[in-house]
């Protein structure tokens, strides 16, 4: 872990130096090195912030914690968490985000389809590198969000202790 850590602070700094050579961006409203210097910064965070299917409950139950899906409304609408707010990553903006997280200090705990098994209609498994957590941290974190915990495991529906709702498990 600390050779890790190391490794990802020499790449910010790296990134930061990079940075500063570029020249100015044909549209300053896409800002990469910035976006690579989140990218590293919740690298540095994000092992301490996943938490296991039992802390994910206890958390979820607290009040003043929201438990946000970043899925296509259409797999929020076949399965999602009992509990969780719908809000698809395309549609991350300051309001909506603000819409639906009460503040930038809320505790927000997320998963995506890569944290479950066995329901591949409504949870279907992405390349592990594009797994929806890790660009809705790295989102979360660019728009201020620094509460934010990660389910971690990959969990197997039908063993699953979370509970869910939607069209796939409606009796």
């Amino acid at each position: 872990m600390i050779r890790r850590s190391a490794l990802l602070v020499a790449l910010v700094a790296c990134a930061a130096a990079d940075a500063q050579n570029l020249p100015e961006p044909a549209n300053a409203l896409i800002d990469y090195p910035a976006f690579a210097g989140h990218v590293l910064e919740v690298g540095l965070m994000r092992e301490s912030r996943r938490v296991s299917e039992d802390d994910f409950m206890r958390m979820a139950g607290e009040p003043g914690t929201v438990v946000l899906d970043a899925r296509s409304e259409r797999l929020f609408s076949l399965r999602h968490v009992a509990g969780a707010v719908s809000l698809s990553f395309p549609e991350f903006t300051e309001a909506t985000l603000a819409a639906v997280i009460p503040t930038r200090e809320t505790r927000v705990l997320i998963y995506c389809n890569n944290n479950f098994t066995g329901a591949p209609e409504s949870l279907p498994l992405k390349t592990a590198a594009s797994a929806l957590n890790l660009s809705t941290l790295v989102s979360l974190h660019s728009y201020g969000y620094r509460n934010v915990y990660e389910l971690g495991p990959a969990i197997d529906v039908t063993q699953a202790k979370l509970s869910f709702a939607g069209e796939e498990v409606r009796p």
